[in-house]
């Protein structure tokens, strides 16, 4: 893979986990965690497309539609992962 490629891969991930992160909200931690799954996510789907030869949607060298797929399920995965609980507050 080119490395024009690479970094069209790595902006596309950036991208729909910064999105997701503005949908969900939460601290610079769980953005953190969500743009690694993102990154994670979209290699996987990658190299799921690759291997399964999936040519739906692709863009040069990029298999963008499994790609994106991992990418939100990897997504979805840390957010039920890093939900909200509640605080309790101990007075003292």
């Amino acid at each position: 893979m080119s490395a024009p490629s690479l970094i069209f891969a790595f902006v596309i991930s950036t991208l729909i986990s910064a999105i997701i992160h503005l949908i969900v909200g939460g601290d610079a931690k769980r953005l953190a965690s969500l743009l690694i799954a993102g990154w994670i996510g979209f290699a996987i789907g990658q190299v799921i497309g690759v291997i399964f030869q999936m040519n739906l949607l692709n863009i040069g060298a990029l298999r963008m539609l499994p790609a994106v797929v991992c990418t939100l399920a990897a997504l979805v995965i840390v957010i039920l992962l890093t939900g909200r609980r509640a605080r309790r507050r101990t007075s003292g």
